[in-house]
This record gives C-alpha cells, structure tokens and sequence, in this order.
C-alpha cells in the first residue's frame, strides 16, 4: 500500500525524534542512527518504540547503501 508522500514528510523516530528512512518494497521506516525498523502496516506507520525491530548487520548495510546511493531519502531534513 505504501506510505502517504504528506504523512512521511512529518514522521520521526520516537526515540531519537530524527528523520526516518521509508523502504518502499518492504513496507517499513528505518533509523540509520539506531539500526532499527518500524512496520507500515496497511500505509499506517506503526512508532511504538515497543514495537521496533533491529535490524540485522547485513539488512543495516544494506539499507546504508541504498541511503547512500540516494535511493531512499529521509522523511526530513533536521
């Protein structure tokens, strides 16, 4: 389903209250900072620091290149 383009342009981490990072194909925010996941559930972004998931080294550097190449960008600029 995706994420509403106005409701990114808002979103921050709960924990660090910095920008997050959307990953289209996998319906989820991600923080660079922390290494952690949040699920978009049904175009819902779902913040509950509860509910976050760390990603895995491999999953995290991942993520970092396509940051770095500028494929994903954040939800804002600080």
């Amino acid at each position: 389903m995706g994420l509403d383009p106005l409701l990114a342009d808002v979103l921050a981490c709960p924990q660090d209250k910095g920008p997050l990072y959307f990953v289209p194909g996998d319906d989820l925010l991600y923080n660079p900072r922390l290494r952690k996941t949040y699920a978009v559930d049904g175009g819902i972004p779902v913040l509950l620091i509860a509910e976050a998931t760390d990603a895995d080294p491999a999953a995290a550097a991942a993520l970092d290149a396509r940051i770095a190449s500028g494929e994903l960008a954040p939800t804002f600029q600080p």
